[in-house]
C-alpha cells in the first residue's frame, strides 16, 4: 500500500472535484468548504487554499494553513489542514490540524495515518507542540491523537459540543 500526503495543487483540481463533493459538508467539527461548489468555483477555492498556504489574501482572523490530500495507491481518501501557527481564537477553538476521511474509507486506520503524516509535516515546519481538538463523541479521532502521543490537556464545551484538547510533541514523531 502506497501512502502519499500531497499539498493541494491547482493541477489536481479537476481530478479532485468529485472527491471533495463526496466528503461531508460538515461533521465532527470539520467543515468542507468546497462541498457543493460548481467546478468553476471549486478551482477558485483550490487557488484560495494555495494562497493560504503561502500566507496570501488571508481573511481577517485567518492564519496561513496548508491543505493536504492523502492518496492510498493513487486514490484520494482524505484531507488534512495544517495551520502554520495559531492566533488566540484558534488556541481556544480550532488547533493546528483538522482531518477528514471519506466515509467509505473509515475504520481502516486511515485517520491515524493522515494525522501522523500531517504531524510529520508540522515537525518539518518547526511547529512544536501541535494542538489538536477532537469532538468527545468522535472516539476514533481522539484515540488516534492519544496513539500518536497526544496528552489530553483539557475538556470543555464549545458551541454546545464537548471537546477534548490534545497537545502533541512533534519532536517525538
Amino acid at each position: 500500500m502506497k501512502i502519499e500526503l500531497k499539498p493541494l495543487q491547482l493541477s489536481d483540481a479537476q481530478n479532485l472535484y468529485e472527491f471533495f463533493q463526496n466528503l461531508p459538508a460538515s461533521e465532527n467539527g470539520r467543515s468542507n468548504r468546497a462541498h457543493g461548489l460548481s467546478r468553476k468555483d471549486f478551482a477558485t477555492w483550490v487557488q484560495s487554499e494555495i494562497d493560504s498556504a503561502q500566507g496570501k489574501n488571508l481573511k481577517p482572523g485567518y492564519v496561513p494553513g496548508t491543505t493536504y490530500v492523502m492518496y492510498v495507491d493513487g486514490v484520494p481518501v482524505g484531507i488534512s489542514n495544517l495551520r502554520h501557527y495559531l492566533n488566540e481564537n484558534l488556541k481556544k477553538d480550532g488547533g493546528h490540524i483538522g482531518t477528514h476521511i471519506l466515509p467509505e474509507y473509515r475504520g481502516r486506520g486511515f485517520g491515524n495515518i493522515i494525522k501522523q503524516e500531517t504531524l510529520k509535516k508540522a515537525k518539518d515546519m518547526g511547529i512544536n507542540p501541535v494542538l489538536i481538538f477532537n469532538n468527545d463523541d468522535n472516539i476514533a479521532a481522539w484515540r488516534a491523537s492519544e496513539k500518536l502521543g497526544g496528552i489530553l490537556v483539557s475538556t470543555n464545551e464549545i458551541n454546545g459540543t464537548k471537546i477534548r484538547k490534545y497537545v502533541i510533541d512533534t519532536s517525538k514523531i
